[in-house]
């Protein structure tokens, strides 16, 4: 039988506090990563950096409070922050065309953080394998929810096609973050 003390619930209420606020600190990373956005002319998808925050977040606070910290975000745009991609909120963004790679960031960060948790010593090429795998469902997901306001052909050309050489790169950065300062710190 465990004997909860006045000492260890302050310790459960200041852990919990603490992950709290990371989680709210990773929602505002998010949301800055998504400023940092260019609108294509023939797409109502953006290029931006909001899943290479989202992987960041979940990189450095693991899945279940990452994934709180996406939650959060998408909550915060929800609520009309201007929190998503080119300063915009609302509800209509969770709801409209670009929905559907807003609401993919949560099941797939939950899983690329679940992945990084279970695996012991993640190398370069196992890394930047399942990143690509997560980015590349993010845009097949939020293609698919795409396709419901334009026709899949053209779904796929403005809402894949363009963003594919942005992820790889964003991928092979999360790759080196991942492996070249997250690793060596588990280690030490």
């Amino acid at each position: 039988m465990k004997i909860m003390t006045l000492k260890s619930q302050n310790y459960a209420i200041s852990s919990a506090l603490l992950k709290s606020v990371f989680a709210i600190a990773g929602s505002l990373v998010i949301a800055l990563g998504a400023q940092v956005s260019v609108p294509i002319p023939f797409s109502v998808v953006p290029l931006s950096l909001q899943t290479l925050a989202v992987f960041m977040v979940i990189a450095l606070l693991g899945a279940k409070v990452g994934t709180v910290s996406i939650f959060l975000y998408l909550l915060e745009g929800m609520a009309g922050f201007p929190v998503f991609a080119l300063g915009a909120g609302g509800f209509y963004h969770l709801a409209g065309p670009t929905g559907g790679y807003l609401v993919a960031f949560l099941p797939l960060g939950f899983l690329f953080g679940q992945w990084l948790d279970t695996v012991k010593k993640p190398h370069f090429f196992s890394v930047a394998c399942i990143s690509l795998l997560c980015h590349a469902a993010i845009l097949f997901l939020g293609a698919l929810w795409l396709s419901r306001y334009i026709p899949w052909q053209a779904a796929m050309m403005n809402g894949i096609a363009p963003f594919v050489p942005g992820e790889i790169v964003k991928s092979l950065i999360l790759t080196a973050f991942v492996t070249g300062f997250l690793i060596p710190q588990k280690s030490s």
